[in-house]
């Protein structure tokens, strides 16, 4: 974050996204005639949204390379009779 947003935040204060009411407890919606003011929120601006953090890429498992001698040793029971 920049030196002039922090600055900014502090004097200004960052809004709060608190979402505004309606007597019924419904939130409210934001009147779209309106460009300069969102009625959804309480302090009329829609907080910033920050950015997700990504999850690590995935390692890729290396196949092991095929080993010999696998099942029964040849000789001992695999002769035929």
């Amino acid at each position: 974050m920049s030196y002039w947003k922090k600055l900014v935040d502090f004097l200004v204060g960052p809004g709060d996204g608190v979402r505004a009411r309606d007597s019924k407890g419904h939130y409210k919606a934001d009147d779209k005639s309106t460009a300069s003011v969102n009625e959804a929120y309480k302090d009329g601006k829609k907080p910033i949204a920050r950015a997700k953090k990504k999850a690590p890429a995935k390692k890729k498992k290396k196949k092991a390379p095929a080993k010999k001698g696998r099942g029964r040793p040849k000789g001992s029971k695999n002769k035929k009779k």
